[in-house]
């Protein structure tokens, strides 16, 4: 039996600043650019959410979309949108990154889901930037530490 795959598309809007307090000021805006501003910046974020499911075809579908849905809409959405990244508390000593984010998310899906169901997250932040993870079952922020940009 073969698997299909499907991608949802989930959005919100949120702000952030970039900085890192292990870089002085001056190096955060070499680093960071017009993105390091003190009162931040947002952006209107597009999540795209892939899981694979077995072909069923006479069953319907594979995956239970209502289900991905509402877990979509609970710990990603309801999270972010018109909040500012900074303050959520995952990001508690962590840059807000669009790699970050992406890893976030990931881990926020994953242990809602059966195992092996999720195949990758995307998160497009701007019109160029694009950031993808496809990990493990295993929270990657929360095993691997955090990622200080």
């Amino acid at each position: 039996m073969g698997q299909t795959t499907i991608t949802k598309r989930y959005r919100f809007c949120a702000a952030h600043r970039l900085h890192t307090d292990h870089l002085s000021p001056e190096q955060n805006w070499a680093a960071f650019g017009k993105c390091n501003n003190p009162n931040g910046h947002g952006h209107n974020y597009v999540v795209l959410v892939t899981v694979a499911g077995r072909d069923q075809a006479a069953a319907g579908s594979p995956v239970d979309l209502a289900r991905l849905d509402q877990l979509a809409t609970e710990q990603i959405v309801r999270r972010f949108d018109h909040h500012d990244l900074n303050q959520d508390p995952a990001f508690k000593g962590t840059t807000t990154t669009g790699e970050n984010l992406v890893m976030l998310i990931w881990d926020l899906l994953v242990p809602h889901l059966p195992a092996g169901q999720l195949r990758k997250v995307g998160v497009i932040e701007t019109r160029d930037n694009y950031f993808e993870y496809a990990g493990s079952a295993q929270p990657v922020m929360q095993s691997a530490g955090r990622h200080n940009g």
